[in-house]
């Protein structure tokens, strides 16, 4: 009894699958592609996902914009859409910890130091906005830090976020840039610094379900589940 119970359940759960649309921050687009694909084999619900910054998505999710759920690149955001009542209350939690990375196409360009950024043998380094994107505010934190942010901002390109900053790179529109440890999964090629955490505020990357319904509660449940966790450190996160 028990069993057939627990079966008509789960044929209930296929029978009521729902797409959940998922607001995402650009350095999380490859692992939540891979997430989005073992919740679909569990749950029988799909993540409809659109990808940009943080900063845009603010604005957008205040404007009345349709997700679900927001997976931002920083806590600030999240907790500002929860105070505003933008957000359900109490779902808010940190789901990784991202990882800034100077990174360069080309081999034995950055140092595993990052003195490049001193000598300044480059014409063209690639930030995010750091006023939209929370991994651009990290590389101005760390230049800053480093006391190198006067003498850069004259070669900056800026991304609109992190994907775009990671193609001005691959592309060689900018010798360099700062990029997110996850974009560089697989990657070979090229030459990077990872750069010490204690140089920048640490990139804390928190969710929050954005409407009441069963569907985006379970994918942020499935996101702290341990394989969804062993997936999200595979990509170079750390986890809280």
């Amino acid at each position: 009894m028990t069993r057939l119970l627990l079966l008509l359940a789960l044929l209930s759960s296929f029978a009521r699958a729902d797409d959940i649309h998922v607001a995402v921050a650009a350095n999380f687009t490859a692992p939540l592609q891979e997430l989005s694909e073992l919740f679909a084999r569990q749950s029988g619900h799909r993540v409809v996902a659109s990808t940009g910054s943080s900063g845009k998505f603010y604005a957008q999710i205040r404007n009345g914009a349709p997700f679900d759920v927001l997976l931002s690149a920083d806590d600030e955001t999240p907790r500002r859409l929860e105070a505003e009542k933008a957000a359900v209350a109490g779902t808010q939690f940190t789901y990784a910890l991202g990882r800034l990375v100077l990174w360069s196409a080309a081999g034995g360009l950055v140092d595993e130091r990052g003195e490049v950024l001193r000598t300044q043998r480059f014409r063209k380094l690639a930030i995010a906005n750091p006023k939209l994107a929370p991994y651009g505010l990290a590389a101005q934190q760390a230049m800053t830090r480093l006391g190198v942010w006067d003498a850069a901002r004259g070669r900056l390109v800026q991304g609109e976020n992190i994907a775009q900053t990671f193609q001005f790179v691959a592309s060689g529109n900018a010798e360099l840039g700062f990029v997110a440890l996850s974009q560089l999964a697989g990657e070979r090629k090229g030459s990077r610094w990872l750069v010490p955490s204690e140089l920048h505020a640490p990139i804390r990357q928190d969710a929050v379900l954005l409407k009441q319904g069963p569907a985006g509660r379970a994918f942020l449940e499935f996101l702290r589940s341990a394989p969804a966790r062993e997936r999200i450190r595979a990509y170079g996160y750390e986890l809280p």
